[in-house]
């Protein structure tokens, strides 16, 4: 079986719902997975916009939430979590804190990307790793990776 990760909060590739924007309540989605490959230690997710700030001409990257060593006893992050798995380590999103920053796009129609990694080890505490370092501590770990994408375009007030 391979991993697979789903949502039942939208379908891949559609409409982000708002209240897991800056627009509603800002908390996560619900997200689940399964048929992680054999050797996994541990799993990591992150979830970044690569349509900042203007999707008709790109320029960075923006990150939503990064967290690693989740256990591979962890089956699915619950909406609005609040208290992670034990072990679970979290690093900074692009706002320079933890926790899940939701959909908030200044300017047209963005992509939103949640990646699923499953490593081949438990990593060091790494302190607050940005994605960048967080991607780094995962190289020549990743034993399988699965994204479902999201989108979103804040409404007219």
């Amino acid at each position: 079986m391979a991993l697979t990760l789903s949502t039942s909060a939208f379908s891949a590739n559609g409409d982000i719902p708002a209240q897991y924007t800056c627009q509603g309540e800002d908390v996560s989605p619900p997200i689940q997975w399964e048929g992680l490959p054999a050797g996994t230690q541990s799993l990591a997710l992150i979830v970044d916009d690569p349509d900042a700030p203007d999707p008709k001409a790109p320029e960075i990257t923006w990150v939503h939430w990064v967290l690693y060593n989740l256990p591979i006893t962890t089956t699915e992050l619950a909406e609005a979590i609040s208290t992670l798995s034990a072990g679970t380590l979290e690093g900074k999103n692009d706002w320079k804190r933890t926790g899940f920053g939701g959909p908030c796009p200044p300017i047209g129609r963005h992509r939103y990307f949640f990646k699923l990694f499953a490593l081949d080890a438990l990593l060091p505490d790494l302190g607050k790793p940005s994605k960048v370092e967080l991607e780094k501590a995962m190289s020549g770990h990743i034993l399988e990776r699965v994204e479902i994408i999201g989108t979103y375009e804040k409404t007219k007030r």
